[in-house]
């Protein structure tokens, strides 16, 4: 099912099926990736309970449990459940009570809502971990929104970039295209001029740009030498992953609290990076906002 918030500013679309946004609009423009099977068909998934991806897309817990799971996890291909509406808030569920299956890969009983507020010209985001279980229950979350790029016909891609707050790592980690997977040791130059990401296709000719220590909690999608564009806040995630295909008009901007499995790292859950527990009947929260400029 679908649905619409609108305050007048802002109009966001959603939908039970992933239980996501599935449009930004302002002023009559739409900042949202609206989705192309033939270059990436996503729009902005949640990433649950993993962001990137596993070693072999499996893992086991340090109590001995196996953890199955593709890349992003599986929040993102199943039908949630409408649980509030209101003027300008929705939020939409997903519990491993409503989808045994689920347990099959990842045992842990667990509630997830997504909650989402419009406040002014601002998109607020908010994911709700709570562990259903016995045990204590390890996990990731993230988000990972795809934005138009260019904004406007007659733009290329080129005239945009990212816009950083802070100074970052005049090095980088790196994917290894043939697994997802992430090289921590290997690093790689940081394609930044100054606090700038100048967006070009070519810039993801080979693979994402992964900050895995980041400085900066707020980044702008702006066009160069002017203030249209957008920001992303996110406090409450410690990475992020830039990320498009060298032929696809977007550029996902991606708050994650975790990565793929690192070189340096083995196949613990627990022990990859990032990771969050949540003891037995807590909730978790983590949020980010799209405020439009």
């Amino acid at each position: 099912m679908d649905f619409i918030l609108d305050n007048g500013v802002l109009s966001v679309g959603f939908s039970t099926a992933g239980g996501s946004f599935t449009s930004i609009k302002a002023q009559g423009r739409e900042y949202l990736w609206q989705g192309d099977p033939a270059v990436w068909s996503g729009q902005a998934p949640i990433c649950f309970p993993i962001c990137g991806g596993l070693r072999g897309d499996e893992a086991v817990t340090r109590s001995g449990k196996a953890v199955r799971l593709g890349r992003h996890g599986f929040a993102r291909k199943q039908e949630w459940k409408l649980v509030e509406q209101g003027e300008n808030m929705i939020a939409f569920k997903l519990e491993s009570a409503d989808h045994p299956e689920l347990l099959e890969s990842y045992p842990f009983p667990f509630s997830l809502v997504a909650r989402y507020t419009l406040d002014g010209a601002k998109l607020c985001v908010r994911y709700e971990v709570a562990n259903k279980g016995e045990a204590d229950m390890p996990f990731f979350i993230g988000g990972h929104p795809g934005f138009a790029c260019p904004l406007d016909e007659g733009e290329s891609y080129s005239d945009y970039k990212l816009r950083f707050e802070a100074d970052e790592a005049a090095e980088l980690c790196c994917a290894v295209p043939a697994t997802g997977l992430i090289d921590v040791e290997g690093r790689i130059a940081n394609p930044m001029v100054g606090r700038d990401l100048p967006l070009t296709h070519e810039l993801f000719d080979f693979a994402e740009t992964i900050f895995d220590v980041l400085e900066s909690r707020v980044v702008d999608l702006v066009k160069k030498d002017e203030e249209k564009g957008l920001r992303v806040s996110f406090p409450d995630f410690p990475y992020l992953i830039v990320w498009s295909k060298p032929e696809g008009d977007f550029v996902a901007i991606e708050p994650w609290g975790g990565l793929s499995t690192c070189s340096d790292e083995g196949d613990v859950f627990e022990d990859k990076r990032g990771c969050l527990v949540a003891a037995p009947g807590e909730t978790v929260v983590r949020g980010f906002e799209i405020m439009i400029l």
